[in-house]
């Protein structure tokens, strides 16, 4: 599990009154939209938005909204790991989103919001405490495995895009079909194997292990969960923590340049377990009342 720096805030135009209103409402775990300190805004979940995917879903957390799909192709697993198959996770973020996204600043933070996912879903190099597992993508061991593209698109952003773009990807990760895929047996252990892809057969991804990701972030004395762009611009920093069903920590990511006290991330840990809970009911909830609704349209 390693800790990295990522991912600077937005810049927000606050005047100094307004500045502390956010910090004095947060101080009083009453913040400027009514929420508590540790309260998400409310999550909405579309499945099945890119019917040329295997998988994709629609997340909305307050303003912010995100998009993730999933694209799974037959590859050959690398040398390093026979028994595994490999996850590739890409973001980009539209310039219509925020104007600061067009040019540089759109494709830097692209680039340091797919690290931060593949740290938090991925876990280490031999993959593992992956909340995806590898092993799962698997056909042939070093001869055919799937690949997975999990490309993402940030439609709108006014903040906590971390934690909306993993539960995009679990809920997208839940509406997809892996073919289900019978191999012949090569005449000589050099030959590519032969496989049979079926049209009609699916296999539904395991999601039981992926987790939420939880970002905890500091503004003032207290951490917060889910901040808006406002609450961002005031952090002076922020750690991400992965947690899937079982209490397990897949990943943490850290940013802003205050340092942080041993003592003080095992606490974050605790509080981001608790509250990991209660995003994880709510975004599974969310995700079967999205899947109803596909299965009852004509």
């Amino acid at each position: 599990m390693r800790m990295k720096k990522k991912m600077t805030p937005e810049m927000v135009g606050l005047s100094v009154g307004e500045k502390n209103f956010i910090k004095g409402g947060i101080a009083q775990d009453l913040r400027n939209d009514g929420r508590k300190r540790l309260t998400y805004r409310p999550i909405y979940v579309e499945t099945g938005v890119i019917p040329q995917a295997n998988g994709s879903a629609r997340v909305k957390l307050g303003e912010t909204d995100v998009i993730a799909s999933v694209k799974a192709e037959l590859g050959k697993p690398r040398v390093s790991h026979p028994d595994q198959g490999k996850v590739y996770i890409y973001v980009e973020c539209s310039p219509t989103a925020e104007p600061s996204f067009e040019r540089r600043g759109g494709d830097e933070l692209s680039t340091e919001l797919s690290i931060a996912l593949e740290r938090s879903l991925l876990g280490g190099k031999s993959g593992a405490g992956a909340g995806i597992n590898p092993a799962s993508l698997l056909i042939k061991e070093g001869k055919v495995c799937w690949d997975l593209y999990v490309d993402c698109l940030v439609i709108s952003s006014d903040g906590n895009l971390l934690d909306a773009l993993g539960a995009a990807i679990k809920a997208a990760l839940s509406n997809t079909g892996i073919p289900r895929v019978q191999v012949r047996e090569a005449a000589s252990s050099d030959e590519q194997a032969d496989v049979d892809v079926s049209d009609e057969e699916f296999l539904q991804f395991d999601t039981s292990g992926v987790p939420v990701i939880v970002t905890l972030t500091k503004v003032g004395r207290h951490y917060i969960v889910d901040a808006t762009s406002e609450e961002e611009s005031l952090m002076s920093s922020a750690v991400s923590i992965s947690v899937n069903r079982h209490g397990m920590i897949c990943g943490l990511t850290k940013r802003g340049g205050a340092g942080l006290d041993p003592s003080v991330i095992l606490d974050m840990i605790s509080v981001a377990k608790h509250v990991s809970e209660q995003l994880l009911n709510k975004l599974d909830s969310e995700i079967e009342a999205a899947e109803r609704a596909n299965e009852e349209e004509p």
